[in-house]
């Protein structure tokens, strides 16, 4: 794979000498590379030179055949994003905190390069979570890799969601509200609402409530086809849906919210010996005493 897409975050300090000792190492190796424009002109505002032949793109090129994220996990999510449907793989490189997106560190630049040049690294198909609702706005990614999240509005009040699985009633969760997680996501908000870790290559989809007001609401891991349905009640007129991060407010009492598996996956190129048993003991220090 030659022809790559940089996309990176806007919060590199310290890591600019790095960076650009990997770009020229992108220019010497002969890769064809465009960058995300917004990266594009953070960087050269602050002194990484990007070399010619390197255009910034607002939208991802047609023939790019991998993308290459700088930053954290929340950069790997936007990069997903950039990617949309194309199911191109993405590759990781963590400047971040925990970093369980991604595969490697600006160091081992090396290495990455002759993986994405090679395609020598594995591919993990991830799944993505889609969802409908009339309270959608017009120009919001309908989609989501680590979780959706139907939260309390701006009230202390909690929220009741109704919680319907493939046609059939589930449960009223009263809570402050409750997290539909992909395996991916299981590391995520997920976690701290106490729900299950799940092998992030597993298909299926775990329920969580976050800080529920009864101890008969346990995290409910349900089929990857599975169809969930939420509409909410509270003591004020709206409650927050978030999609990995990004949220959009819907009306209580009016709108419901339908959750399935989308058509695509989001394609994540992780170093040969990617190991997920390993990955818990580095960045959950799995195990420790």
């Amino acid at each position: 794979m030659k022809k790559i897409a940089i996309f990176g975050n806007r919060h590199q300090e310290g890591y600019f000498p790095l960076l650009q000792r990997f770009f020229k190492s992108l220019s010497e190796r002969d890769f064809e590379v465009s960058v995300c424009a917004r990266f594009y002109e953070y960087l050269l505002k602050n002194g990484v030179d990007v070399p010619d032949g390197m255009p910034p793109e607002e939208n991802l090129p047609a023939s790019v055949e991998c993308v290459i994220s700088i930053g954290g996990d929340g950069t790997f999510l936007k990069a997903a994003q950039w990617v949309s449907d194309r199911e191109i793989p993405i590759l990781g490189i963590n400047t971040g905190h925990l970093g369980f997106l991604a595969s490697y560190s600006l160091e081992e630049m090396d290495e990455l390069m002759d993986v994405v040049a090679y395609d020598k690294g594995k591919i993990e198909r991830r799944s993505v979570l889609e969802v409908e609702c009339s309270a959608l706005p017009e120009e919001f990614w309908p989609y989501a890799l680590n979780e959706v999240a139907v939260l309390r509005g701006e009230t202390a009040s909690m929220v009741t969601v109704h919680a319907e699985v493939d046609g059939y009633f589930l449960a009223d969760y009263m809570a402050d509200g409750l997290v539909v997680a992909t395996p991916t996501g299981s590391t995520a908000y997920n976690l701290s609402a106490g729900g299950p870790i799940l092998m992030p290559t597993l298909e299926c989809a775990v329920l969580s409530p976050i800080a529920p007001h009864s101890l008969t609401m346990r995290p409910l891991v349900v089929d990857r086809d599975s169809e969930i349905r939420l509409t909410t009640s509270s003591r004020v007129e709206y409650s927050r849906v978030s999609l990995d991060g990004r949220y959009f407010m819907m009306a209580c009492d009016k709108d419901e919210l339908r959750i399935r598996r989308a058509k695509f996956s989001v394609m994540a190129l992780r170093r040969p010996d990617a190991s997920f048993a390993r990955l818990l003991r580095n960045k959950l220090l799995w195990g420790k005493r």
